[in-house]
């Protein structure tokens, strides 16, 4: 009697990362010696949201650094050379960010509460399995791919925004959109031995919890930003709701991409969406370094 087949929908047979795609990093710097105006994004919803996104940058990508790194030993040398342009990448987006909320901070925003919260809640995996930050990370890299790629294809989300704080969003999509497989990539290697059910179970129970941290975090930390402009009560949460599900609606139009991660089989590149980098990323050659 033959043996029952089992069918793994979590490996990547049929819809991999592109054997092609290539990691660039690019050496870009933005904001040195600008003086953008306070609202940058030209009024003071999508100005605080992404100084709220922002905030939480330099801690998180580092924690993603880690996350994937833990988990590097025994890629195949397609995988290791990805995560390595996937860590040198990550380290310039930090110090970008890091440029960026100093512009936020000179303006007079207070986001160190914001920092703090972050360090407050990595504190909290100290202890955990590593499968579990990795799991984490990758969601949350979902999360900046899907974003990315809404940033890059809508030009409602940056129409009047500073011209170089826009060039910052732009260069880092690309790379969010460029190394989007990666996490998800290394979690595969990672628990190559698992059955599929547990992989997709970890990887489905944390995309809802990192959903529900996410949006009630950043939902406060934007909040936060607008009372420091005198934004309060119903008139900052109905233009912030407004901005976020209607016009230009990110978290509206991320939806189906977001309700796509749960399904079995489903991996970050069923989306091939390079056209986006090949359509910006003129702006950045001068910059371009070959990846290792």
């Amino acid at each position: 009697m033959n043996a029952p087949v089992v069918i793994d929908t979590d490996t990547r047979k049929q819809a991999p990362t592109p054997a092609d795609l290539t990691l660039t990093v690019r050496d870009e710097r933005f904001n040195r010696g600008t003086t953008p105006r306070r609202w940058w994004a030209g009024e003071p919803f999508g100005t605080a949201w992404h100084n709220a996104l922002s905030a939480t940058f330099p801690r998180g990508e580092a924690f993603f650094i880690e996350a994937v790194k833990a988990h590097r030993e025994g890629a195949d040398p397609k995988l290791e050379a990805e995560i390595r342009a996937f860590v040198k990448q990550e380290i310039n987006h930090t110090r970008e960010h890091i440029a960026f909320n100093r512009l936020a901070e000179e303006h007079g925003y207070d986001i160190k509460a914001i920092d703090a919260r972050v360090a407050e809640m990595l504190a909290l995996t100290r202890g955990r399995p590593p499968i579990v930050d990795l799991a984490a990370t990758m969601a949350l890299e979902h999360y900046t791919a899907m974003m990315a790629y809404e940033f890059l294809a809508n030009p409602k989300h940056f129409k009047d925004a500073d011209p170089e704080v826009r060039k910052m969003w732009t260069w880092h999509s690309i790379e969010e959109i460029e190394h989007k497989g990666v996490a998800f990539d290394t979690y595969l290697h990672a628990t190559r031995d698992w059955t599929p059910f547990r992989r997709w179970k970890l990887r489905s129970l944390m995309m809802l919890i990192v959903t529900l941290n996410f949006f009630r975090n950043r939902w406060n930390d934007t909040l936060e930003l607008l009372a420091q402009d005198g934004i309060t009560g119903w008139k900052a949460k109905w233009g912030l709701f407004k901005y976020l599900t209607i016009t230009p609606g990110v978290v509206r139009r991320i939806f189906p991409a977001w309700l796509s991660y749960f399904k079995p089989g489903f991996h970050p590149w069923d989306h091939d969406d390079r056209a986006l980098i090949n359509k910006h990323e003129g702006e950045f050659e001068a910059a371009l370094m070959p990846a290792e």
